[in-house]
């Protein structure tokens, strides 16, 4: 049973880093009633996700409750757009 309980605390506590993002991504059929309220970009990311994450980023920025990404690229350097949700 204390093992049980020691596993749950240390996933709750392992989650809540995601949890503090305001801004997540969607898909387009996610977005529902929200509407879209403009674009961010991002460049100079080295993988996908830090692209993401520099994505979501900005997104939470501009006080989105989402965003979708548009397009991303990019060999070494990745870039891309993503349209951001309110």
């Amino acid at each position: 049973m204390k093992k049980l309980l020691y596993f749950s605390a240390v996933v709750t506590l392992a989650a809540l880093p995601f949890a503090t993002l305001a801004a997540q991504e969607m898909m387009d059929n996610q977005t529902g009633q929200l509407r879209p309220a403009g674009t961010v970009s991002a460049s100079n990311a080295r993988t996908l996700d830090e692209l993401q994450n520099k994505l979501a980023e900005k997104a939470k920025e501009q006080g989105a409750t989402g965003f979708v990404i548009n397009s991303a690229g990019g060999d070494n350097h990745m870039y891309g757009t993503a349209t951001i949700y309110k």
